[in-house]
């Protein structure tokens, strides 16, 4: 089967899909603008479907064999303003898909037309995963707790992101972990507030917490290994009502990423002990709260060797680019690569020539629209030869 060629041939649907979903932007777990359009998709291409995680749907293509891939795109946007001037952009104010989730979801339903249009031709089944509230806390736990991988039995995983530092018609690959795990945190600082004229009869969290801040990095830069990435992020340090006031408390808040389990667990153990010693050492008291978020997310190299294959075969050998180190930004694909053999990888989407520069999570993001007839067509190209690799 050539699925470029079928990709091509309903590119301009896609665009259209495409725009309909980047103007109508949803977040979190509230999409029913988004799961309806989806919905009515695939009914009106036959194919069966059930709801997930309240907003989530996994459909199904029933192939010619027992075994199961599983394609997943994510659903929801983000709570930012669309400053791009353009005929598609969004239409509610504060929301945008500035991460490229509307690629992602135009991309599985092309490849779901497609590939149901010649489910005689498959050597098994496809499983469709929309997922929502990726942004957040991630649907993908919430479906794999429903059950969505056991009933039938899915053998493995392929998702993808849409890349702006990738150039149309390329798409990046990395074997191991791809990308990082995080722990978000908050540390409550307690002091004894007072006169700013008279820091000897208070305890000054502000000062405490300053010192948490620079002395934490150490952690980072003295006792991680320099080839292991490692971060410790600041992102809130809210505290104080006056310039000549002493507060009580101050809230630091940020993110602790990671790339390795083992690093992970010691980053955390060695956050609360630095922490806890710095205040107690300037007579103030903490609370510190660590989330357990989202894992690494490691690629299997046989379904990533699957994956570079079809990459050869659509975009070229010279367009698959392998990416020499993880990013720091985490993914909630991490919870389905723990369950089954996965892969993720980067589709290229930008373009200096068209000024398609803009970063993810900004407000001018955007796509060259051409990756979506390459999503489309690599995502086809992956289901096929990882069903035929499990029939061998």
């Amino acid at each position: 089967m050539n699925f470029l060629k079928c990709a091509k041939e309903i590119e301009g649907e896609l665009i259209g899909i495409r725009r309909h979903l980047h103007m109508h932007p949803e977040l979190d777990y509230e999409l029913p603008l988004t799961s309806s359009f989806i919905k009515e998709f695939l009914d009106n291409e036959n194919i069966p479907y059930k709801t997930t995680a309240g907003s989530g749907i996994y459909g199904i293509i029933e192939g010619e064999g027992n075994h199961i891939v599983a394609l997943r795109a994510d659903m929801d946007a983000l709570p930012l303003q669309d400053k791009k001037s353009c005929e598609y952009s969004s239409i509610i104010p504060g929301k945008m898909h500035a991460c490229g989730h509307d690629a992602h979801m135009t991309i599985l339903l092309g490849a779901a037309k497609i590939l149901n249009s010649n489910k005689k031709n498959l050597p098994g089944k496809v499983l469709l995963l929309f997922e929502p509230a990726e942004e957040t806390s991630g649907g993908s736990k919430i479906m794999i707790e429903e059950g969505i991988l056991e009933e039938p039995y899915v053998d493995a995983i392929i998702g993808l992101h849409v890349n702006e530092a990738l150039a149309i018609g390329t798409i990046g690959v990395k074997r191991g972990v791809i990308h990082a795990a995080s722990n978000p945190f908050t540390i409550t600082i307690k002091g004894r507030g007072g006169h700013g004229a008279h820091p000897e009869d208070c305890i000054d969290p502000i000062v405490v917490g300053a010192m948490v801040v620079s002395n934490v990095q150490t952690i980072i830069s003295r006792e991680m290994p320099p080839q292991d990435a490692a971060l410790i992020t600041f992102g809130c340090f809210n505290g104080g009502t006056a310039q000549n006031i002493i507060p009580e408390e101050v809230v630091l808040r940020g993110i602790i990423r990671t790339v390795k389990a083992e690093h992970r667990d010691y980053v955390k153990r060695r956050f609360q002990e630095v922490v806890h010693g710095i205040v107690t050492a300037h007579r103030a008291e903490c609370e510190i709260f660590i989330e357990e978020s989202y894992p690494c997310l490691y690629n299997n190299d046989k379904i990533l060797d699957s994956v570079i294959k079809s990459g050869e075969t659509v975009l070229g050998k010279e367009n698959v680019v392998h990416i020499p180190h993880p990013s720091m930004g985490v993914e909630s694909f991490a919870y389905f690569s723990l369950e089954r053999p996965s892969a993720f990888y980067f589709l290229g989407c930008g373009n200096s020539s068209k000024g398609i520069v803009n970063p993810a999570h900004g407000p001018y993001f955007d796509i060259d629209e051409q990756c979506l007839v390459l999503g489309t067509a690599l995502q086809c190209e992956n289901a096929l030869n990882i069903l035929n690799e499990l029939n061998v």
